[in-house]
């Protein structure tokens, strides 16, 4: 039996150290991966700003950089994580700081203003467009919220959500996912050694447990015969 006990506790001892292993294997990876989003948003050298009380500002105020959080927030329903938004270090280069970024790009389209020019005259379902400039507010319209046929919608649509827009939005995106996972890459990483190193414990702990003797083991010799009076005992 206790051979059995020692054998199970190499068995599981040695699929431990497999996990711990693959733990540490699954932390450098994440490191490596930290390295290059560094390296990659160091070259980008995109910056948030913040004032001198270290509060997030847009264009100045914190009025704007509010406006923008909102959005991100209540619009996206995206998580903000605190931390990652650190005025000593406004280099975007965390999930937070990326979604900001992206939230303030796209805030500044919605809320913005396109000016568009017609050469001629255009009809568009019943209504006459002189030619000259029109002032088109986007009012809160994506991509989808637009009607591209009509002769200023369909323009302000191209000015304001532009190729250069959707381009920074989209890395801006890819800048995110890369450091969440890289988050969740680090939190397998210690699953996977947490889960090994107890299953070492309980190896080496089983192996140490059958490789004693029993404590509780009576010291006295058991006869091997019974005792002549034995017999009597028992009759009377």
């Amino acid at each position: 039996m206790k051979s059995r006990f020692r054998t199970l506790g190499l068995v599981l001892a040695l699929i431990g150290m497999g996990f711990v292993v693959a733990g540490g294997v699954a932390y450098l990876k994440t490191q490596e991966g930290y390295r290059a989003l560094q390296a990659f948003s160091e070259a980008e050298n995109v910056t948030l700003s913040y004032n001198d009380d270290g509060q997030l500002i847009d264009r100045g105020t914190t009025e704007g950089a509010d406006a923008i959080m909102t959005l991100l927030t209540e619009d996206w329903d995206y998580p903000v994580v605190g931390s990652d938004l650190d005025p000593n270090d406004p280099l975007v280069n965390t999930a937070t700081e990326y979604m900001f970024q992206m939230a303030t790009i796209s805030y500044h389209i919605l809320h913005g203003t396109q000016t568009i020019v017609l050469d001629e005259p255009v009809e568009y379902n019943g209504e006459l467009f002189a030619a000259g400039t029109y002032e088109f507010e986007v009012d809160g319209r994506y991509w989808t919220d637009f009607d591209r046929q009509h002769p200023i919608e369909g323009p302000a649509r191209s000015q304001a959500w532009s190729g250069t827009a959707h381009g920074l939005i989209g890395e801006l995106g890819v800048g995110t996912v890369t450091h969440t996972a890289i988050q969740m890459g680090l939190a397998l990483a210690a699953l996977l050694g947490g889960v090994g190193f107890l299953a070492m414990v309980a190896g080496f702990g089983l192996m140490w447990a059958a490789g004693r003797k029993d404590d509780f083991a009576s010291t006295d010799a058991v006869p091997d015969f019974v005792p002549a009076d034995f017999d009597k005992s028992v009759r009377t």
